[in-house]
């Protein structure tokens, strides 16, 4: 008799727990000296079509999904891309043009939809990352809860139903003029939900470990925050940022009741009508009778969506710059 198979006589005479592992190793061995492929049982079948079925189901889904979006992306382009392509419709505004007349651009638009939402950020995006982390880092009680709460509801908010609480404390209550700060003001309440729901979730991400390591060297907890919580979640919180943005620059009834539309470059917030790219479409679109109106509401949606774009690549490229190596 062999050294082994002695070892495994006086294993299976011995203790149980001797017993259990002479047990296991004989059905190693019989695994390992085995070359025969697994069995499949009876229900792998019907397991592959379950995965199949649901496989071209998701794939349906997403191909259905697409088609809307891939059509209104095609028609606005094709409809669009002609006027994009003459340097007087970004040089040019449409003072002195009339519905029927052809030329002018759309600069004023232009520059009008980028100064709201540089404003309109500038205000929301460090209250909502502030609150975000309040809610994150600090929020307990009674405080906390109201504060979630009042974010949830602005999130359900309509964008009409902001314009005219605007309007009503703006216009009606202090009689200020309708002015483009005043839409700012009514974007803020529609992008600040956005933005610290989208920081919220990102924060929520960021490991404890992270923040137990830190506070274990004594670090104190703002700075724990600043230099650890925040760039770690710095690419999450961009990008819903740019989602905030997106959303309020395409709104158009804030600009239809507070922020009336013009034809001549206007930049000052404070003062008179300022022209933005959601009111230009709809100028345009009072004209759709006419083919020069058509060309310029198309042209104009196209412009509105390639800036929204440009803006959702270069905070992506941002956050790639600014984001922790690991």
């Amino acid at each position: 008799m062999s050294a082994t198979s002695a070892a495994e006589t006086t294993e299976a005479t011995g203790t149980p727990l001797a017993r259990l592992v002479a047990a296991r190793r004989a059905a190693y061995r019989a695994d390992v000296v085995t070359d025969d492929p697994p069995q499949l049982t009876r229900g792998s079948a019907s397991r592959r079509l379950t995965d199949q079925v649901a496989r071209v189901v998701m794939w349906a889904s997403f191909g259905l999904a697409m088609v809307p979006l891939v059509w209104i992306l095609g028609t606005v382009v094709a409809r669009g891309y002609e006027l994009l392509l003459a340097s007087s419709w970004w040089t040019l505004s449409q003072r002195n043009i009339n519905a029927a007349d052809v030329g002018g651009g759309a600069v004023h638009a232009i520059q009008g939809t980028l100064i709201q939402a540089a404003v309109t950020a500038a205000i929301s995006v460090p209250l909502g990352i502030f609150t975000a982390i309040h809610l994150v880092e600090y929020g307990r009680g009674r405080l906390a809860r109201a504060v979630s709460f009042m974010v949830d509801i602005l999130s359900g908010v309509p964008s009409i139903v902001a314009a005219l609480f605007i309007y009503a404390v703006w216009v009606t209550t202090f009689g200020f003029q309708r002015i483009g700060f005043a839409v700012c003001l009514s974007l803020v309440l529609l992008m600040i939900p956005v933005v610290v729901r989208s920081t919220e979730e990102m924060l929520k991400l960021v490991p404890n470990g992270l923040r137990e390591g830190s506070y274990a060297l004594g670090v104190p907890k703002w700075i724990t925050i600043t230099r650890i919580v925040l760039p770690t979640a710095f690419s999450g919180i961009v990008t819903g940022v740019m989602l905030g943005l997106a959303r309020v620059m395409g709104e158009t009834a804030p600009l239809l009741i507070l922020g009336p539309y013009t034809k001549s470059i206007a930049t000052n917030l404070f003062d008179g009508y300022m022209p933005t790219l959601p009111t230009m479409i709809n100028q345009d679109r009072t004209e759709i009778g006419l083919d020069s109106a058509m060309e310029r509401m198309w042209a104009t949606a196209l412009t509105l969506i390639l800036i929204v774009l440009a803006l959702n690549l270069i905070g992506r490229w941002a956050a790639r710059r600014s984001s922790v190596r690991r």
